[in-house]
């Protein structure tokens, strides 16, 4: 018999613990910077906080941007929801080193599109992309958003049935060309697949205990080691993460400082993770919280984070309200996307 699950921790006393356990390296939003930004973080992990970075031309707009990658070559590709009063808008924004516009295109994914992750294989560069609303589907393109392959649900997972929903929030890349897809508004699996994106095991669902999830929003394939990589999930609802092996057999978890983790990244040794009450977490090398970036976590709890994110004359500079995914570029820069009504795009600039 299936052991009894683990009574639920409240939110208020979690967050209570996690603050006493992060200690030393919180901290806010510091004074403004030369160029009158204001700037977060402590000693070696300061940054200048651009808000409203890409330049959007005329006519374009988005709304509650979703998840944001870059390719090797410095551009930055956003998705969003898309639709505006019912009209079809691309989803997927593409915009240069700068922040320049370059191009959009994806109405596919109108009202559904949610993550967008980029992988070089041999000469070329991919983008995998997630709807997690009405189509249901991951579906690998080319950079001008050509379709290469379309796939639902692994019809050999044992663990679905005809009313099992299958809603696909992100994908994480295997060094061995093979790649997981995050069921993170479905029923709660972590789906591996091998290199030819054939299926090949499934592990997870809902609960509390070790190895099951609610909410495993995001996905990142930790390769900091020189030995086997791990598989780190944001289980979002259980306010950790989590780590796996490559086969899925639970390593550790991950808990300090977080609340609501959305997805991770990771930049030489270290690790991103944004958090949807209102800040970025960036942890060292041991996984140990190194800096808190534009915490808002008091006025997100209070506000419950409805009020103040649909309403822009509310957002203070300096300050998180829900960041949704966060990514580095190639030179520690991190870019936040935040699931607000406009959507918002903020570039911490790395001063140390």
């Amino acid at each position: 018999m299936k052991s009894k699950a683990l009574p639920t921790v409240s939110r208020r006393h979690f967050l209570v613990s996690a603050a006493a356990a992060i200690g030393a390296p919180q901290v806010l939003t510091a004074k403004k910077s030369d160029s009158g930004l204001p700037v977060t973080g402590v000693g070696e992990h300061r940054y200048e906080m651009v808000h409203d970075w890409p330049q959007l031309p005329d006519g374009f707009t988005w709304q509650t941007t979703q998840d944001i990658a870059v390719n090797r070559d410095g551009f930055v590709f956003v998705i969003h929801n898309g639709s505006v009063k019912g009209e079809a808008k691309d989803t997927i924004f593409v915009f240069d080193p700068d922040g320049k516009f370059v191009r959009s295109f994806g109405k596919a994914f109108d009202g559904g599109g949610h993550g967008i992750d980029i992988r070089a294989e041999g000469e070329e560069e991919f983008i995998y992309i997630c709807d997690r609303k009405h189509l249901d589907i991951v579906v690998k393109a080319t950079l001008e958003g050509e379709e290469v392959w379309r796939m639902g649900l692994p019809e050999h997972c044992p663990f679905y049935d005809e009313k099992s929903p299958f809603k696909p929030t992100n994908v994480a890349f295997a060094p061995d060309g093979g790649f997981y897809v995050a069921d993170g508004y479905g029923s709660f699996y972590i789906h591996q697949y091998d290199a030819a994106a054939e299926w090949v095991r499934s592990w997870g669902g809902k609960g509390t205990w070790p190895g099951e999830m609610n909410t495993p929003h995001g996905l990142w394939m930790d390769t900091r080691s020189e030995g086997q990589p791990s598989l780190i999930v944001a289980d979002r609802a259980n306010h950790r993460l989590q780590v796996f092996s490559p086969e899925g057999v639970f390593e550790k978890e991950i808990g300090d400082s977080l609340s609501l983790p959305a997805n991770i990244d990771i930049y030489q040794e270290h690790v991103v993770v944004p958090d949807l009450d209102g800040r970025v977490v960036l942890f060292d090398g041991d996984d140990r919280p190194a800096a808190i970036l534009g915490d808002n976590q008091a006025e997100m709890l209070a506000d419950k984070r409805k009020k103040i994110r649909s309403n822009p004359s509310l957002w203070k500079p300096g300050k998180f309200y829900h960041p949704h995914d966060a990514c580095f570029d190639h030179d520690g820069n991190i870019f936040v996307c935040e699931w607000m009504a406009t959507g918002r795009i903020t570039k911490l600039r790395r001063l140390a």
